[in-house]
Parts: C-alpha cells; sequence; structure tokens
C-alpha cells in the first residue's frame, strides 16, 4: 500500500483527499518508482475541477522525479536504483510509490536534482515545445509571454533570452515583475494596472508581434490577438482565467491572416523518442546554466489541498513541488 492523493468527486481544493491505495508489482514494460519529488501544474486544477474531466475516483498529478524500486519484463533501458522523472499521462504523481510505463520516463542525468527534475520536467519540455517548435525564437524576435512569474513564464523568459529574443511578460504585481525581470524579462507589464496591449504597441512601436505565448485564456484572448502583426500565431497553451468563449474564425482573418493553435504536452512528446529528445534539449539549456529552475514554494504531499489553493490564487511563484 502507499499513500496517494485522490479525489472522488469534483470541485474546488476541498476534494483532495489523502488515501491507501494498493501499487502492485510491475508488469510488461513497468516500472515501480518511489517518489523523491512531485510537481504541482495547473492541469491538475483542471483534472480536480473537472474541466478536464477523469474517470472517478481518480488519481491526480502529472509529473514527478524518483528512484526506480524494480522494474517488469521487457524493460532494457532503466534499471533499479536509477534517478527518473517524467511529465506525462496517466495522471497518478501525487503518492509515494506509482507504477509507470519505462517509455514515459527519462533518466536524471548527474547534476540535476530530484527537485529540480520534478519542478522542471512538464513546464520545461511545455517551454521546449513553445519556443523550439511552435514558433522557433531567433535573434531579434519580441515575444510576449503572459503570466511571465510562473512556472512555465520563468523558463520561457530564460530560453527565449538565451536565443537572443526580447521578451514581453505579464504579471499581476510588482513583485513579481522583478522575478521576471531577473529572469531575462526585458519588459515587464503590470495587467492589474496597465492595459498590456497599450504597452505592447508602445514597446514595439506599432509594429505588433509574431508570437503571443498565453496561458491566461478567457481574460486575455482578444487583446493577445490585438498584439499579433499580420501573419503572427497566438499561442494558447493554458486558460487560467477560464475556458476561451467560443470564437467565429473570421476573426482570424480580419485582424490580420493569424494562426492559432491549442497545443499540449502530450501531443508534442507523443513517441519515446519525442520525449527523451525535447527532454535533452532541456536537460542541456539547464546544465549549461541558460535556464535556472526556481522552487518558490513546497508542501508535504498531505497538503495538496493548500498547494492547490495556494496556485488558484495565483500566490505562487516559480515552481511549487509536494515532498512524499
Amino acid at each position: 500500500m502507499t499513500k496517494a492523493i485522490r479525489f472522488h468527486q469534483t470541485g474546488g481544493p476541498e476534494v483532495l483527499k489523502l488515501d491507501d491505495v494498493d501499487v502492485g508489482a510491475p508488469e510488461a514494460h513497468q516500472i515501480l518508482v518511489r517518489h523523491t519529488a512531485i510537481g504541482l501544474n495547473y492541469i491538475d486544477t483542471y483534472h480536480r475541477s473537472g474541466l478536464y474531466p477523469l474517470p472517478l475516483p481518480s488519481m491526480i498529478g502529472m509529473e514527478a522525479a524518483g528512484v526506480v524500486l524494480a522494474t517488469g519484463p521487457d524493460v532494457n533501458d532503466i534499471k533499479s536504483g536509477d534517478r527518473i522523472a517524467y511529465a506525462c499521462p496517466p495522471p497518478g504523481s501525487y503518492c509515494e510509490e506509482r507504477l509507470i510505463d519505462s517509455d514515459k520516463v527519462v533518466v536524471i542525468p548527474p547534476g540535476v536534482s530530484d527537485d529540480a527534475a520534478a519542478a522542471m520536467m512538464l513546464k520545461g519540455l511545455t517551454a521546449q515545445y513553445l519556443v523550439r517548435q511552435i514558433h522557433k525564437v531567433s535573434s531579434g524576435d519580441t515575444i510576449l509571454i503572459h503570466a511571465a512569474a510562473g512556472g512555465v513564464g520563468l523558463i520561457v523568459c530564460q530560453w527565449a533570452k538565451a536565443l537572443g529574443a526580447t521578451v514581453i511578460g505579464t504579471v499581476s504585481t510588482e513583485e513579481k515583475a522583478v522575478l521576471a525581470r531577473s529572469n531575462g524579462c526585458d519588459h515587464t507589464i503590470l495587467y492589474t494596472k496597465e492595459d498590456f496591449l497599450e504597452r505592447v504597441l508602445d514597446i514595439t512601436d506599432g509594429a505588433k508581434l509574431p508570437v503571443v505565448f498565453d496561458s491566461i485564456g478567457k481574460d486575455t484572448f482578444e487583446k493577445s490577438l490585438d498584439c499579433l502583426r499580420p501573419r503572427g500565431k497566438m499561442v494558447s497553451f493554458g486558460q487560467a482565467s477560464g475556458p476561451i468563449p467560443p470564437v467565429d474564425l473570421g476573426v482570424f482573418a480580419q485582424k490580420g491572416s493569424l494562426f492559432f493553435t491549442r497545443p499540449t504536452l502530450f501531443n508534442y512528446a507523443d513517441t519515446a523518442s519525442n520525449l527523451r529528445a525535447m527532454s535533452e534539449d532541456l536537460f542541456r539549456v539547464v546544465a549549461s546554466g541558460e535556464v535556472k529552475i526556481q522552487i518558490d514554494q513546497k508542501f508535504a504531499l498531505s497538503e495538496a489541498r493548500a498547494a492547490h489553493e495556494a496556485l488558484e490564487s495565483r500566490k505562487t511563484t516559480a515552481s511549487t513541488i509536494l515532498i512524499p
């Protein structure tokens, strides 16, 4: 048996319960992992609330790091004692131990701590597909990242800056603005006091942007479109403020033949080879010091409810982890 956070009905953070769960032994292509650190991500709240429905009762959590305790048949590239990390389905990382398919994990390289690995996999791999695949950020680009002081935002700021871009980021407080600037954000916009569209137009002298990375959703969607130059890319990779309302697709033509995408990590890291290539790219920039992983909050696994409350009230900065 292992301790695990589950929810038996959808709702607010109060539905999260600490349960005893039977783990079992690894079968073919599986490994048994003892978690050492667990990542907290906004997608966890979408699962818990029912926005992204799961069968009930459900485990929760997409990301963790740990040590391999045992391997099942036909597992050849992972062995007991390896430090591994993952950020792929199925949900279930909020636990002490779990079984997971070996092709969903990567071995943590020397020099990267378990805490950092747990905090960086989902957010860092998301940043990887944003700045290295959807829009290959290059020197001379000016980009906008919403929630620049969040876990994904800080990695995007650092990575894009290392690639030579000018980075504009929105934040909710002056403290978060300081944090974003210290992580490569050239221009911070306090969206609680400033109109981010007006500031983008000022910063770019009206030229607008080739890409907007938007994890906020409903509250920022329309003005994000207006920040884009013709044929610009609107990348909606989250909806912290709620789902985007129905859209007349003609708006993308009216505003300049814009591109729109609603990506998920699980479509980009959809094979073991893609996952490992993306992870190697992420580990490379972290090992080089171009990207630093900042963990500003730690909660015990049993405090998952408090962690969700802090995340949804936007009281967190950088990354948050749970400790089993």
